[in-house]
């Protein structure tokens, strides 16, 4: 992890594991089957599977395709949650969360595309995975915790917003 990532971290306190499990659970009760909401949290569970498997993986090939796995949710959620979740915050009172989602997740490819120039048999590419999953874990208990229980209660047309987070979801990730 650079001198950056290390304070970045020191700073930006990480909640409990616990902390984020009651997130979850709050904001799937929030969530009807089916629902943009129910969708964005089943890709959550994905992307905390696909860190899972990065962190447990020993050899470098495993390494790598645990790698490609969390890109692809993570690119195809992020994408979705960009073009279609952050504006409609934005449009519901909530113009600084939507900009502070948008920074936190274009930190995050910037941290996957240096993850690509790491040896994954070295202990480096571990220790920037597990900064990654870090802030990766940070940013959806937020969302968790309380942007999207906003923009469940707050958001004009929830079945636009699914269809087409559905879309841009499909869009990316096929």
């Amino acid at each position: 992890m650079s001198v950056i990532d290390k304070a970045l971290a020191a700073v930006t306190p990480q909640p409990s594991a616990e902390k984020r499990a009651e997130a979850t659970a709050k904001a799937r009760a929030a969530a009807d089957r089916g629902d943009w909401l129910n969708m964005a949290l089943d890709h959550h569970d994905q992307i905390r599977s696909a860190f899972e498997t990065g962190r447990a993986a020993k050899r470098a090939a495993d390494r790598r395709a645990a790698m490609e796995a969390l890109a692809l949710v993570l690119n195809g959620h992020s994408l979705a949650e960009e073009l279609v979740l952050y504006p409609a915050m934005a449009q519901s009172g909530h113009k600084g969360q939507a900009g502070v989602a948008y920074s936190e997740q274009t930190t995050a490819k910037m941290q996957m595309a240096e993850l690509e120039n790491i040896a994954p048999s070295s202990d480096a590419w571990l220790d920037k995975w597990e900064h990654i999953e870090g802030a990766v874990l940070t940013h959806m208990y937020e969302e968790e915790h309380g942007w999207f229980l906003h923009l469940k209660e707050k958001g004009k047309n929830q079945t636009r917003l699914r269809d087409r987070y559905i879309e841009e979801f499909d869009r990316y990730v096929g």
